[in-house]
């Protein structure tokens, strides 16, 4: 037994060196991350405040043409509440905090490690403080996010009196896309990259962290009873808390057994409250009135989850490919082309593109490689139904052999087309997609010598 201990002892404390050993370059992503999220959510959250206040002064512009003094009474010193809500303090106690478990472990886990070395390196302390101030941002933008919620629901009370609710509708559309932009940052912040998993696969091989866990992680803090330990709490499960274990907990962390009374009824009515809102959500849903409700999630219009996206996040990369068989003179071909598009909204997209024409000989007993052409696209897909698309574009495209750039130069010699069609879109992995694309180049007929009216093409996406 003796011996078991010992290796036990020596494997835990070899797990632990190697957990203390983890390279800066570690903590250096974790801060990386962190302070991108951050100055992300921090710009966004001004964006929107500054686009909002703005529009108050429009409103308030059109209120007065109807009710002077309900303008003054909801309008009153509109710039110093946007100076407030700018400056927001995230500064909460812990059950206040908007909980993200991903922020809570690896905070929990660089706390761990600064707690076990005795040196107190520089660069975890700095990580550390980086994920405390993200922990911030993201509790002062969920109240500001709560208090637009309040200032739409207000707003939206008094225009719908005096049938205004039309002027009011760029405002909830700005109101429920910075909720938007909140809970997308929160998700990638979610998402855990490669190195901070292997943080965490080092310090959950630990028993002292798991303890440590228990006792100082938000979720830990949440949960565990006053005075409690790891080894008190994992004991006490197993024939459960007495009533009378939990009204001193709740004496111990609200107060007297009056206040937990009014705070519990509270409780209650705030939560019948969320359950009538989910029943007319689903209500809702069941009658395809989803959207037209102008609640705090969906305004009275359908969402556009682009605009919440980054610019970067809204390109996508293809290509395609059409091949033409021989004519007279002319060579087997095959037209190669690459596109960079930009989603408009989650039904349209438009693009630019460049394709080269490559000339294959006229068979298998001439065959030889050349220089047939170049050509400039655009491109518009705008969704019907289904994975079905219409798809149109302008093309110039310079359709002899190519011999030296200088023909380029010679613009009477490009062809111009003109193209409709229908498209449709398939999935080939996550992140991409394949089309087929049939389209009509009405402007065939004008050019000379005369090209195929009908392009058949495939291509391929990346998001």
């Amino acid at each position: 037994m003796v011996n078991i201990s010992c290796f036990t002892f020596a494997q835990d404390s070899t797990n632990l060196d190697k957990a203390l050993a983890l390279p800066d370059k570690i903590f250096r992503a974790l801060d990386k991350k962190t302070t991108s999220i951050e100055e992300k959510l921090n710009k966004q959250t001004d964006k929107y405040l500054n686009k909002l206040q703005k529009q108050e002064h429009k409103l308030r512009r059109k209120m007065a043409e109807k009710d002077s003094a309900l303008t003054r009474q909801l309008f009153e010193r509109v710039d110093e509440k946007y100076n407030k809500l700018k400056n927001t303090s995230g500064n909460l106690n812990t059950y206040s905090s908007v909980y993200s478990g991903h922020l809570d472990s690896v905070s929990t886990a660089l706390n761990f490690l600064i707690d076990q070395d005795m040196s107190s390196d520089p660069a975890r302390q700095k990580t550390l403080l980086q994920y405390q101030q993200l922990q911030q941002t993201l509790n002062a933008s969920d109240q500001i996010k709560k208090q637009l919620q309040q200032r739409e629901q207000m707003l939206k009370e008094q225009f719908q009196k005096l049938g205004m609710v039309k002027e009011l509708k760029k405002f909830r559309k700005d109101v429920y896309y910075y909720q938007q932009q909140v809970r997308q940052y929160k998700l990638m912040f979610e998402d855990p990259t490669k190195l901070e998993a292997k943080l965490m696969e080092a310090v959950m091989k630990l028993p002292k962290f798991r303890d440590f866990f228990a006792k100082h992680s938000m979720l830990g803090s949440l949960f565990a009873l006053p005075n409690s330990t790891a080894t008190n709490t994992t004991a006490s499960l197993a024939g459960l808390q007495t009533r009378a274990m939990v009204n001193q907990g709740l004496i111990n962390r609200f107060g007297s057994s009056s206040a937990i009374t009014q705070q519990l009824q509270q409780n209650v009515q705030s939560a019948q409250g969320q359950l009538n809102a989910l029943k007319n959500r689903i209500s809702s849903h069941s009658s395809r009135s989803h959207g037209n409700r102008g609640d705090e999630d969906i305004p009275g219009f359908k969402p556009n989850d682009q605009k919440t996206k980054s610019f970067l996040q809204r390109l996508e990369y293809g290509g395609n490919i059409q091949s033409q068989r021989a004519r007279y003179f002319f060579p087997v071909t095959s037209d190669i082309a690459l596109s960079l598009g930009y989603k408009l909204n989650d039904k349209s997209s438009l693009g630019l593109g460049a394709s080269y024409k490559i000339g294959w000989g006229s068979g298998w007993n001439n065959f030889r490689m050349t220089h047939q052409g170049i050509g400039l696209r655009s491109y518009l897909d705008w969704k019907i139904k289904s994975s079905f698309y219409f798809s149109g574009g302008y093309e110039q495209n310079y359709r002899s052999m190519i011999n030296s750039v200088d023909q380029l130069t010679n613009y009477s010699a490009w062809q111009t087309s003109g193209l409709i069609g229908v498209s449709k879109k398939y999935s080939i992995s996550k992140k991409m997609k394949g089309d087929i694309k049939l389209l009509w180049d009405f402007m065939s007929y004008q050019q000379v010598p005369k090209t195929q009216p009908i392009l058949f093409r495939v291509g391929y996406s990346i998001k």
